[in-house]
């Protein structure tokens, strides 16, 4: 297997991208991890120009993500407002007419910034539509699909986007399946008609949900994806997430929109606003639960907000702005801790935490390798912990610190691997989070987040 690594480039030289063979996470073609770095995107193709895609593509490719999730048709406008350069998507928003009829069409545009992506070394996780266009409920719509359009819309895609190598499909768009079945089904159909079934599907589905729901036994699902949302403080995603983990048949999961930064807490500005933080906790709390990466988000990123444009759902902040937000930094650490151990035998595991597990905003999450060389410990406000020195492997244990804001890592020292032993973090409180992390020493592991390049 090829060694972790901190490059986003790196990615395409290894293959395509699969499900692996215990089936929890990606990897590429070569056996290579695939650590899923996601960022929300979602308005990305239709309301900047290709330098605002470029600067925000660098943006992220510099902060160390790998998959930016955006959407064909979008949200807000996504079938009569048009792109930067005056075009919208369909011919009588049809989906089965794609208006490719113009010079510079609108997917001329998608096409470029996926070629931009692929340019410096990003997936994109691309959602054909927006739920709304299939289901309106609270969305602007209009609901124009019908099983016979989603498969030509999804024949048209998977056609289209046959040969890019950095396409992973998501469906769904904030909905469940709610009686709209056949019409997803006929968009995977159609998509895997087009492509050849070379890439990748998805679910992305409503607040609170899991696409494990409605399509856990669909075979064009490959992985499930969970949205634990944005309506309180400490919300629990390592409940879905375990819950996932250990359904049948086993399907990597992960948490495709968490509570981003910078969103009113509860959509109520009155409650505050989610800070870099709550994405730290709920990144780490759903990693350590078996989810086989992450999606952090930003309330101003993902609409591109700026002065001039009606501001969605109490935004604040220039987009320019918002993606240099403390969170968006602090995301590389988390997929650098976990790239400095072995990947692919990493397993959940609570009886780790002797005491201290905790419930609340301290509750916390234990994963560790199969065969015992690494454990992390994540302690949301670092309380105290006491660890199961005995569910590691070798006769003695080195102990670090490692700080999910910074990247750095302590040396606790070296430690005989017997019994429980309590640990004390550097610091505690709101915002003083860490990782103990654990290591066989007899592995010479080199300190945590240190990881190869290639």
């Amino acid at each position: 297997m090829a060694a972790a690594h901190d490059d986003a480039s790196w990615n395409f030289a290894h293959g395509h991208l699969e499900v692996s063979a215990n089936r929890h996470f990606l990897v590429h073609a070569d056996g290579a991890p695939f650590f899923w770095l996601g960022d929300t995107a979602w308005e990305l193709f239709h309301r900047l120009n290709l330098n605002e895609a470029e600067l925000y593509l660098e943006n992220r490719r510099a902060k160390g993500f790998t998959i930016i999730q955006a959407v064909c048709l979008a949200e807000h406008g996504g079938l009569v407002e048009p792109n930067a350069y005056g075009h919208t998507p369909l011919i009588e928003n049809d989906p089965a007419r794609p208006d490719v009829r113009a010079e510079g069409d609108y997917w001329s545009h998608v096409d470029a910034i996926i070629l931009i992506a692929e340019q410096k070394g990003l997936y994109v996780g691309l959602l054909p539509t927006w739920g709304d266009k299939v289901t309106k409920g609270w969305g602007e719509g209009p609901e124009v699909f019908t099983p016979v359009n989603a498969l030509a819309y999804g024949r048209f895609l998977g056609t289209r986007y046959r040969e890019s190598p950095n396409i992973i499909w998501i469906l769904g768009g904030d909905r469940n399946e709610e009686g709209k079945r056949l019409i997803w089904e006929a968009m995977a159909d159609g998509l895997q008609d087009g492509d050849g079934g070379r890439k990748l599907i998805g679910y992305h589905p409503q607040g609170g949900s899991s696409s494990s729901s409605f399509f856990q036994d669909a075979p064009w699902l490959a992985f499930n994806m969970l949205q634990s949302g944005h309506s309180q403080r400490d919300e629990p995603n390592y409940r879905a997430i375990e819950r996932d983990y250990h359904l049948e048949p086993v399907k990597p999961c992960v948490d495709g929109e968490p509570r981003y930064e910078d969103h009113p807490i509860g959509f109520n500005p009155e409650n505050g606003w989610f800070d870099d933080y709550d994405v730290r906790q709920a990144a780490y709390w759903a990693l350590f639960s078996g989810a086989f990466g992450h999606t952090y988000g930003c309330h101003d990123v993902w609409q591109f907000y700026s002065p001039g444009r009606a501001p969605i759902s109490h935004t604040r902040t220039p987009w320019q702005e918002a993606v240099d937000l403390p969170g968006a930094s602090q995301m590389i650490h988390a997929r650098r801790l976990m790239l400095s151990r072995p990947f692919l035998s990493r397993i959940p595991d609570q009886s780790l935490i002797g005491s201290g597990q905790g419930e609340g905003a301290g509750h916390a999450r234990a994963t560790r390798s199969d065969d015992g060389s690494y454990a992390f410990i994540y302690l949301p406000t670092g309380r105290p912990v006491s660890a199961d020195l005995a569910r590691l492997s070798g006769m003695t244990t080195n102990a670090w610190w490692y700080d999910p804001r910074t990247g750095e890592s302590t040396t606790i020292g070296r430690l005989a691997t017997s019994g429980q032993r309590q640990f004390t973090p550097p610091s505690s409180g709101r915002g003083r989070d860490w990782v103990l992390v654990l290591d066989d020493a007899s592995h010479y592991f080199p300190a945590p987040g240190t990881v190869d390049a290639e």
